[in-house]
Parts: C-alpha cells; structure tokens; sequence
C-alpha cells in the first residue's frame, strides 16, 4: 500500500487523509493516526482503519475490522502472494454477495476474475473514487481506463483482496477501510466518485449521507455516477411483493427508489442529474461476465443487455430498468 507520511500528513494516491469525524488533518504516531481533535485509529499494516464511531455501524463488516485493528499482532495479509492462474480465495466465496445471484454456479469455481467494463469516458489520470469497492473489480475496471483511482470500505479482508487481486492483475489502484457516509477525504478531491451495488442496500437516510459526502469530495464540474434499484423494475416488482410476504428485516436488504426520488435527491444533494438503464431482471450482472454463467443467466443477461441498449433510443425503458444509473455534475458553489 502507497500511504506515504509526510510532515504536512497523510495521504493515499495523492490525496490527503482525513479524520472522518471532523475533516481535520491526521498524524502518524506507530501504527496509529490520530487528528488534532484527539480521534485516534488504528492501522492493520499500512491499511488505515479511518471508521468513525459517531453513527451506528451499516454492516458487520466494520466490527469485523476494529476488531482485527485491535488484534495483539493484527496481521496484514495485503501482499500476500497470488497468481493468475488461482482467483483470491475471498474473491471466491463472496463473488455471489457482489456480483449477483446469476453467479451462484460459479462460487468456489471461479476460473477468472470477473473485471467489468465500467461506463465512463478515458481518465486520463483522473481522480476517482470507488465507495463500497469490496474486492475491487471496479477500482481495477477504472485503472485500465486511464484513471488514478481509490477505493474505499468498510471490510477490512475485502480491502486487502483488493490490493491482492489488483497487483496480480498488474493495476495499481489503492486502497483503505472507510465509510462512506463519514469519507475521509478533504472536499474536491476527486474528479469522479463512482459506486455499485452499494448504497442500494442502505437506509436511504445512509444513501443521502453518502450521496452528500460523494458531493463534498468532488470537484466543482466532476461527476457522482452511482447505481441504484428502480422500484418499477420488472424484478424489482417481484422481489418487493416476496420482502412484504416475508416481512424481511435484513439490515443490508434492497432498498428501492423511484426514478423521481432519484432525480430529486441527486439534483439537491449533487447537481444536474440524468437516469440510464443499467440492467433488466437482475441487479448487478455484468455481459462481460456470460462465459462464468449457466445457459439460464446468459440468456437474461443477454436479453438485459438489448434492451439496455434500446433504452438508448427509448427513453421510457428506462424507468422501467431493475438497475439505474444516476449520473450527477458537482454544481459550482
């Protein structure tokens, strides 16, 4: 991991770190960095562990890594070694919770990581901003494009597979455990903040404070591009009469927007905004991906992917997509 220590701070690809909890400064003292304000946090190796304790924690995956920053000799398995021809045993068992259940014949059977192609323009060395990057598929999605690129989230075991799988496959993307509602990033840092399959599952009081924290740390004139489920997507349907009928309680289950909601909150937390279709019939299942799936799931994706395609010249098939894209321009002010 690149975290250099200097005497102005910390920072991570370029980018100051932060304390989440106030925005101030932070400091090495060990393997600790602390604020002036006295926040202190931990370090697991050079992964800063920069969750803050302010707001209850949105999955188990924070608990999971105070604790192993706490740990007598917390171990740092980031620089573990891996090939190519073995995919990340992490990778492995948690493909299905961030790809989609149209994976579910290829958990513990991985033959390649599944890199998706993600839907922005060439970076050029641009900053952008992965929250909820998990194992990093779309950190490393954006490396290859041209972008300078950091991800961020609450797992610390998911952030060091993402450093494992990203140097495997030859991209440098780089990395630390934080949250997304408390970013620990100055404002205007980053050019593009990017997220999927994320804050989908949040509160959407948890989404609009990470939406808003999106906002604080882009440019002026940058772009918040996130991925969100439609409330009148065909599966969507489905699946919100089963939660009712079962009276589900998951904390981290899906929560669904209407196009309108979307568009309201964007434009007032972020800036001008626009909707495009991501998916049909599913959530997060990506057509680069059709070679790791059975003939059931490639036939969906593949009908997921023309009618993605038409949306372009249907407006209207849009509001009726599983998967949305919301993009936003960072207002000047």
């Amino acid at each position: 991991m690149s975290v250099r220590f200097e005497a102005s701070g910390v920072s991570i690809a370029g980018v100051p770190l932060v304390c989440p909890i106030d925005k101030t400064p932070l400091a090495r003292g060990g393997q600790q960095l602390a604020c002036p304000e006295g926040h202190a946090y931990r370090m697991v190796g050079e992964v800063p562990i920069l969750l803050a304790q302010d707001i209850p924690d949105s999955h188990p995956y924070f608990e999971e890594s105070r604790l192993a920053a706490t740990a007598t000799s917390p171990s740092d398995a980031a620089s573990a070694a891996g090939s190519l021809d073995d995919v990340d045993p992490f990778v492995q068992q948690e493909i299905v919770k961030t790809n989609g259940i149209l994976y579910r014949a290829s958990l513990g059977t991985l033959r390649r990581y599944p890199i998706p192609d993600i839907p922005l323009p060439t970076g050029q060395g641009a900053r952008l901003l992965d929250i909820g990057c998990n194992w990093g598929r779309w950190c490393i999605a954006a490396t290859r494009r041209g972008y300078q690129v950091v991800g961020v989230d609450p797992g610390l075991a998911a952030i060091q597979a993402a450093y494992r799988v990203s140097r495997v496959l030859g991209q440098s993307p780089e990395f630390v455990v934080g949250d997304g509602r408390r970013l620990p990033f100055p404002d205007r840092s980053f050019d593009v903040v990017f997220s999927y399959s994320v804050l989908q599952h949040f509160s959407k009081d948890d989404a609009r404070s990470s939406i808003r924290e999106a906002a604080r740390v882009t440019r002026p004139g940058g772009t918040v591009l996130i991925q969100l489920a439609n409330v009148f997507g065909v599966r969507q349907l489905y699946n919100q009469a089963r939660d009712v009928l079962h009276d589900e309680k998951n904390p981290f289950r899906v929560r669904r927007w209407t196009p309108r909601e979307m568009l309201s909150t964007f434009e007032q937390l972020v800036g001008p905004a626009r909707l495009s279709a991501d998916g049909f019939f599913s959530l997060n299942a990506q057509p680069t991906d059709i070679d790791l799936m059975r003939s059931f799931p490639r036939a969906v994706v593949r009908a997921s992917e023309g009618l993605r395609r038409l949306s372009r010249h249907i407006q209207p098939l849009v509001m009726v997509a599983d998967s949305v894209f919301i993009e936003a321009s960072r207002a000047f002010n």
